[in-house]
């Protein structure tokens, strides 16, 4: 479990495949005493780009985590390659301050970014998430897009805006997004069980 509250960013080292090309090994580098005190051990769960991996090996500043094929296909972790910055986060711990909103690291889909508007002291992102996710998503609603968690501001269709602060930009990878880039996006947890209440009411 997890809160869309970035701790790093990390790099992706390497990229090998595995299970006859079809899945993927990914070698991480974490930022410099992102593990202090805290080391990654083998089978932990750490949150990359919102996607929730299970390390199998670990080093100072480094950990190893396979991909299924599966996960290739539902979130943008195949389009990564050496030198990918993503975002990182560790799990929750009980007594840990819930900064952001309940986020399990399962990826709903694969969204894009629209635009990037500058407006006032942040600037405005537009989204455009799978038809599917559209009715999941409900302006002052939480989501988490590569692992942030955010707030929706407003929602047209399956297109949805968020405003980003430059502080969330500069440790985050929203600094470095542009249009047509993919994102992998969680949707609300209570927004999923509201939805399915519905349809079976």
């Amino acid at each position: 479990m997890f809160t869309g509250i970035v701790t790093g960013l990390g790099m992706v080292r390497e990229v090998t495949p595995i299970g006859g090309g079809q899945d993927m090994r990914l070698v991480i580098a974490t930022p410099r005493g992102w593990t202090e005190g805290r080391p990654i051990a083998e089978g932990a769960s750490v949150a990359c780009a919102g996607c929730c991996l299970t390390a199998i090996a670990a080093g100072e500043d480094w950990f190893a985590a396979d991909v299924s094929a599966e996960t290739l296909s539902k979130t943008s972790l195949g389009r990564w390659q050496r030198g990918t910055q993503l975002n990182l986060e560790r799990p929750l711990r009980a007594g840990d301050e819930l900064g952001g909103h309940v986020v399990s690291g399962h990826v709903d889909g694969v969204g894009e970014v629209v635009s990037v508007t500058p407006e006032h002291g942040s600037a405005r992102f537009l989204f455009r998430v799978p038809e599917g996710l559209a009715r999941f998503v409900a302006p002052k609603g939480s989501i988490a897009v590569d692992g942030v968690s955010l707030t929706v501001n407003a929602v047209q269709g399956a297109l949805f805006g968020v405003n980003i602060i430059p502080h969330t930009a500069s440790v985050t990878t929203f600094g470095r997004l542009a249009p047509g880039d993919a994102v992998n996006i969680e949707i609300d947890t209570l927004a999923r069980y509201v939805a399915r209440l519905q349809e079976t009411a």
